[in-house]
């Protein structure tokens, strides 16, 4: 059975992989950010608040007494993130947001040690830096004029990522479904006032249930479960994983073949990963 690091790293990797069909989803809805945000977030609550229930018998008052200020935190960054990152793929080309994206390890890295006094391994950091070569390869010949309100809100929806990691790392007992749950709370309050989520057809429907019902709880769920295990600058290190998995559903359902650089990148991606987790790590220490 895999445990410590390792298990956080696997959390990590297969986080990434269920919420990089988000853009997927976003791109086969073809609608506003702001509605499209409201609608996975409506979806999405009931099923936390229903796996809370589940695995931890439904005592929802309860357990945000438990710890109520980490579970507030993380709801209103998750909450901010969620709605920051969708809203940039329709505000911006995807490149530019995969680009920022590979920012998250090194923001991750920075809030943990200075907020959290939790230090960054020599290994990890070389690790950072060859991740983030290989996604500048994967998008180098596909970045167009930038948007620059969808790049900020790309910047604005990584450093809250980056820095919930950590809160997550520094509260680990707490629920997860009860923070998801926030979360989720959060985004309807910030994006009912923007969205327009009646009347729309069919297929707005069925990507909205199909991001908010499966594949994004249960990433998010991996994703706020492996800073647990591992630190919050090593699970951010796979949000690579996420730009990869991402251009392969392109690949596969809209047939935007990946060009020989996005495979260079891959490949360059793929040892920087391997590099920054195979191997003895150094012990991590958590200001108390």
């Amino acid at each position: 059975m895999i445990e410590g690091r390792q298990r956080g790293w696997v959390l990590a990797a297969l986080g990434m992989f269920l919420v990089s069909t988000d853009s997927y989803f976003v791109r086969l809805a073809d609608i506003d950010g702001w509605t499209m945000a409201f609608l996975v977030s409506v979806v999405s609550l009931p099923v936390q608040l229903a796996l809370q229930r589940v695995v931890e018998g439904g005592d929802v008052v309860g357990a945000f007494r438990a710890s109520p200020r980490g579970l507030a935190t993380v709801g209103i960054l998750s909450g901010v993130s969620q709605v920051c990152f969708i809203i940039a793929i329709t505000r911006t080309d995807v490149a530019n947001v995969v680009v920022i994206v590979a920012a998250s390890p090194i923001i991750a890295a920075v809030v943990g040690r200075v907020f959290f006094g939790e230090r960054t391994n020599r290994r990890t950091w070389i690790a950072i830096g060859i991740t983030v070569c290989g996604v500048v390869i994967v998008v180098s010949s596909s970045i167009g004029s930038p948007n620059l309100v969808g790049d900020l809100l790309a910047l604005t929806a990584v450093a809250a990522f980056s820095t919930n990691m950590n809160v997550w790392r520094r509260y680990r007992e707490q629920s997860r479904f009860i923070g998801l749950s926030i979360a989720a709370s959060v985004t309807i309050v910030i994006t009912v006032w923007f969205a327009a989520p009646f009347g729309l057809s069919t297929q707005v429907y069925l990507a909205a249930i199909g991001m908010g019902l499966l594949f994004n709880p249960i990433g998010r769920l991996c994703l706020t479960s492996a800073p647990r295990h591992a630190p919050a600058s090593e699970v951010a290190l796979f949000t690579p994983v996420e730009t990869l998995a991402a251009s392969a559903w392109a690949w596969i359902a809209f047939s935007e073949q990946p060009s020989t650089r996005a495979f260079l990148g891959g490949a360059v991606i793929f040892l920087g990963l391997l590099y920054g987790t195979v191997g003895r790590q150094e012990p991590v220490a958590i200001a108390d």
